[in-house]
């Protein structure tokens, strides 16, 4: 999630529980620099001028991990317990930096991207695709929530903001239930087969959703509209080869370089893993496009076999530019080639 969020959540979270022992000082624990809320980033500094693969390996890992919570919430109130004017109070500075600390791997395990929550004791990513790392409305609610709690010197404002924004993150949760529905009528009017299927929210919005799903080798990437159930529509978009180890040509399979990073990277994308139609050079993380009508990955890696550092990031995400006017639209039904669904959709 982007640093705001999770600071004014971090602080929020501070504030509600122990607004009312700590008074102003609950928040700041909670919220930015050297504070729960933003902590858990540390992890980006971890990376190697010749493993380009480490930061991704080691970004959102075991500093978001729910084991690393008491160790990240102390480092939060490190600060305020260094302070001998504040021994009495240590116990609720602690607690206010666990509470800050301890949201920001639940808000990240939210998205797309996912985190490694069960570390040391699983190594599986947890994603849950309700919201995307950009959510101006639930920024809004939480911030709008603290500035009235810490103005007013109390903590009910801040737990209205925590609700609200809990009832915005549900319904997201709710929202991709029924645009898998959807997607599950879209696969059977094709006559497909699905061995794997996942559904993505779009930037800033619990409406517009990025279906994927594989039938056989191809993974089939859609557009719906979740609005009422009359108004449900669905954009047809493309479809590429999934890409897996064994269909690798053979100067890559040849590499064990090669393969041991392949195999890093398909773990990190969770094995949705396909090359670029525009650059076939590129594998690509299959989650994330550049495009609406086709597959353009974000980001990916280029492989040099043979060579001492066979691997080679591809990162454009300085191109990840999605028009306002162009998401509006499809929010607001004017958007081109969206279609109804098909009459005997199932319930």
């Amino acid at each position: 999630m982007d640093p705001l969020t999770h600071a004014v959540l971090g602080a929020s979270a501070a504030q509600a529980v122990l607004g009312h022992r700590l008074g102003r000082k609950a928040w700041l624990i909670g919220a930015i620099g050297a504070t729960g809320g933003l902590l858990p980033d540390a992890d980006i500094l971890i990376r190697s001028a010749t493993d380009p693969l480490l930061a991704i390996e080691y970004h959102r890992h075991f500093t978001h991990a729910f084991a690393f919570i008491p160790v990240g919430g102390f480092a939060a109130a490190l600060p305020w317990l260094m302070q001998t004017r504040y021994r009495l109070e240590r116990g609720a500075l602690y607690a206010a930096g666990v509470a800050g600390y301890a949201t920001h791997g639940l808000l990240d395990a939210c998205t797309n991207y996912g985190t490694h929550l069960l570390w040391p004791f699983s190594p599986e990513r947890s994603a849950w695709h309700w919201i995307t790392t950009i959510g101006p409305l639930l920024t809004l609610m939480l911030l709008i929530g603290l500035v009235l709690a810490v103005r007013g010197r109390t903590r009910r404002p801040a737990l209205i903001g925590l609700l609200l924004g809990l009832v915005y993150v549900g319904g997201a949760a709710w929202q991709r239930e029924r645009a898998l529905d959807v997607q599950t009528h879209v696969a059977a009017t094709r006559g497909h087969t699905v061995t794997r299927a996942d559904m993505y929210p779009t930037v800033g919005n619990p409406l517009i959703w990025r279906s994927a799903y594989q039938a056989g080798n191809t993974l089939y990437m859609d557009r719906v509209r979740m609005l009422g159930n009359e108004t449900t529509r669905w954009k047809e978009g493309g479809a590429v080869t999934l890409l897996t180890a064994q269909s690798l040509p053979a100067d890559l399979r040849a590499d064990d370089h090669v393969m041991r990073d392949f195999a890093r990277f398909n773990y990190f994308s969770a094995g949705w893993v396909a090359r670029s139609s525009a650059d076939p050079s590129v594998i690509g993380d299959a989650r994330y496009s550049l495009r609406i009508d086709r597959y353009e990955p974000i980001w990916g890696v280029r492989f040099h076999p043979g060579r001492a550092q066979p691997t080679e990031w591809v990162d454009h995400t300085a191109r990840n530019r999605i028009p306002l006017s162009d998401l509006w639209a499809e929010i607001n039904g004017s958007a081109p080639g969206y279609r109804p669904l098909s009459p005997n959709r199932p319930d």
